[in-house]
């Protein structure tokens, strides 16, 4: 008997169309009158609760925003306290500790490494500028600026360095602009 019973009473959760068997039968031919109307009665009562639990609920909602607006608080002001709170939490886990360990430890060393490419391209242009090829180019530039000095007007041959003989090319361009188209007829007459 007791596996006969076993059979009947299963341990096993409704499935989908259980669930659909049990939806789609009528148990009220099973009750008696009686019991309807207290099923009936306990439905109605149940109902009241549930409207009264809203109404309560509703009440201290209302409630509870008096309050906050007492006291300055609005949904504004929330939304910062709980963005600071949740940030200081998250600041505060091992996982964003780590993570940030790890960056700043990738940060130096990017740091160090740019430094050394800063340093290489230093050197790179340092021994550009004292290679042959550079000083053949410093040497016919310098060259042209004196013979250009020479055509303007200059008479003074110092040779110098490059950063000397540029100067003195601004120098002398600027003061043979600033006397304009008549002074230049003036130097040309001189000639």
């Amino acid at each position: 008997m007791e596996a006969q019973a076993q059979g009947l009473l299963e341990t096993e959760p409704l499935q989908g169309r259980d669930e659909d068997a049990v939806a789609s039968a009528d148990f009220s031919s099973m009750l008696s009158e009686e019991e309807k109307e207290e099923l009936k009665a306990e439905l109605v009562q149940l109902e009241d609760e549930i409207t009264t639990l809203r109404q309560v609920l509703s009440a201290k909602e209302r409630h509870l925003v008096e309050i906050k607006q007492k006291l300055g608080m609005n949904l504004m002001n929330e939304l910062k306290q709980n963005f600071s709170k949740s940030w200081h939490d998250m600041q505060t886990s091992t996982a964003y500790k780590k993570t940030h360990e790890t960056l700043s430890h990738a940060g130096q060393k990017a740091t160090a490494a740019f430094s050394n490419v800063g340093t290489a391209i230093s050197k790179k242009f340092g021994d550009m500028r004292n290679s042959p090829t550079f000083k053949s180019f410093e040497e016919r530039v310098e060259t042209t600026v004196t013979s250009l000095k020479t055509k303007v007007g200059g008479s003074n041959h110092s040779g110098g360095s490059f950063e000397e003989v540029l100067s003195s090319t601004a120098h002398a361009s600027a003061q043979s602009s600033a006397g304009g188209p008549r002074r230049a007829a003036e130097e040309e007459l001189q000639c």
